[in-house]
């Protein structure tokens, strides 16, 4: 997956590259070509996956956590997620601005931001899995360390992200990058979800219900085991943070921008905010992904509801998690290729081929149709992760060519686009868990009322079909960015000023 060099200069072409930035090329790459070694895409691609280990897990199973073995009313579940997704929005500028005031140091401008948030991370998460002795004030507890949660992660992805421009001028070898960042990261979801499905699966078995005969909906008794296996997977899980930037902190090095002097004096972090906003092919992706990322956080955060409370399915949710999060990992080198085969937009297509078969599964909901839809949405789900993350860069080019004695906007174009995607999937979140309240959820009970069932249907089938084909229809309409050749992707680094001292 290495990218060649993008042909031999002339001496009128040629740019003198600094003596800082050809240093910082030397650690894993080639100084000429910009070229990334294997160790150091792979030490980078391990830096994402306790996010997304984390992510994972609290995308399938906290809802559920919080509905059947904390017992916190729906209402107070959606102030939860809606606001933990609000706090990990509003973590975007307020990092960004944080890190445009920060100084270099021997470790980077980007890395001490990661290195330092890792422990809090891991404590967070592990107090938002915590059931506390005290009943009335659990649904403080849990928005408290979950917000909590969500910023600090925050912190960590949004230098972690905006890195990738850092790691080396050529466009091919960013993209490359992102490939192993993408796929790292799906197999920690993958692992996320396995560990910690495996660990709390004892917790929600549908023989408790059955030994109780308990046929009418009410609330049921869960036994301190399940609270028990709960902490025992968040600590599984908050390990993988030191682990994982460990790995990155040895194997990958910053690179410095040579014009971060000169660019001490850029313009404030809202100005270039508003900026980048007015750039139109970032514009249009932003708004196109904001539905697309929303409709697949649904789908994950409704499966294990809807498995367990609208089908009879309870048996089959550990397997139907983990076939989608496998399809999901070994499909996303297969639209690495895609992508650069048949270009981003043409790929963006894979998409849309869950939409007809989340709908078969809410109208048919049995196990072979189960496993049949789980395969095909880890399919769209991998492209749907990996093709923003590769436009980015593209954006962020186009921009700088647009823009070439402004200062660089990395930061910004990255942060922004986390914070507008965490806004939609907090609003998307919140209005369809409010939902269940209004359709009579009860928190605990074995059996749903058939209102709860035809709501779970449509959150499974018709709200991600809709934003789906929504998101898809405003990117096949917006305007492609021209991917930079080498040479012009060269000078670009060398006259990007820092986006880490904008403030």
């Amino acid at each position: 997956m290495a990218a060649s060099a993008g042909g031999t200069q002339t001496p009128a072409d040629e740019v003198p590259v600094p003596a800082g930035e050809a240093q910082a090329l030397e650690p894993g790459s080639d100084s000429r070509a910009g070229g990334l070694s294997f160790c150091t895409k792979v030490c980078y691609g391990i830096g994402g996956v306790p996010n997304q280990v984390a992510s994972s897990a609290t995308a399938f199973y906290l809802q559920l956590f919080l509905l059947d073995v904390a017992q916190i009313p729906a209402a107070q579940v959606s102030l939860v997620l809606f606001g933990g997704k609000v706090s990990g929005a509003a973590a975007d500028p307020v990092a960004g601005f944080l890190i445009n005031r920060s100084r270099r140091t021997g470790s980077g401008r980007l890395m001490p931001w990661v290195l330092g948030c890792t422990p809090f991370i891991a404590v967070a998460y592990f107090f938002s899995w915590f059931l506390p002795p005290f009943t009335s004030l659990r649904g403080l507890w849990y928005m408290t360390f979950y917000c909590l949660f969500q910023a600090l992660a925050t912190f960590l992805q949004v230098p972690y992200t905006a890195l990738t421009m850092l790691l080396t001028p050529s466009a091919k070898e960013r993209d490359s990058a992102t490939a192993y960042r993408i796929t790292m990261e799906m197999a920690g979801t993958l692992m996320g979800a396995a560990v910690h499905g495996l660990i709390v699966s004892g917790a929600h078995s549908p023989r408790k219900c059955e030994d109780a005969d308990l046929e009418l909906p009410g609330p049921v008794t869960i036994s301190p085991g399940a609270a028990c296996l709960y902490s025992v997977a968040a600590i599984a899980v908050a390990v993988t943070y030191p682990v994982c930037i460990g790995f990155l902190h040895l194997g990958v090095k910053e690179r410095p921008d040579p014009s971060a002097e000169a660019s001490s004096q850029g313009m404030g972090f809202l100005a270039g905010l508003g900026l980048t906003v007015r750039h139109p092919p970032y514009l249009k992706l932003v708004i196109s992904f904001l539905f697309i990322s929303a409709a697949v956080q649904v789908e994950q955060s409704y499966l294990v509801l809807f498995c367990t409370h609208a089908s009879r399915l309870h048996d089959h949710i550990q397997s139907l998690v983990l076939t989608i999060l496998v399809s999901a990992v070994l499909s996303t080198p297969l639209w690495e290729w895609v992508l650069q085969r048949f270009g981003k937009r043409m790929s963006a297509f894979g998409i849309c081929v869950m939409v007809p078969f989340a709908i078969l599964l809410a109208i048919v909901p049995t196990a072979p149709v189960a496993y049949v839809v789980a395969l095909v949405s880890g399919v769209s789900i991998a492209v749907s992760l990996l093709l923003p993350w590769s436009m980015l860069p593209d954006v962020v080019d186009d921009f700088q060519q647009q823009h070439p004695h402004g200062p660089g906007m990395e930061t910004i174009f990255y942060s922004s686009y986390v914070f507008f995607t965490k806004l939609s999937g907090a609003g998307a979140l919140g209005i369809s868990t409010l939902s269940l309240e209004f359709a009579g959820y009860e928190a605990g009970a074995c059996k749903q009322t058939e209102q709860v069932v035809v709501t779970l249907k449509v959150l499974i089938g018709a709200v991600p079909t809709c934003m789906i084909l929504t998101g898809l229809c405003i990117l096949m309409v917006s305007p492609t960015p021209k991917v930079p050749s080498q040479d012009t992707s060269r000078r670009l680094s060398l006259r990007r000023r820092t986006s880490y001292s904008l403030a």
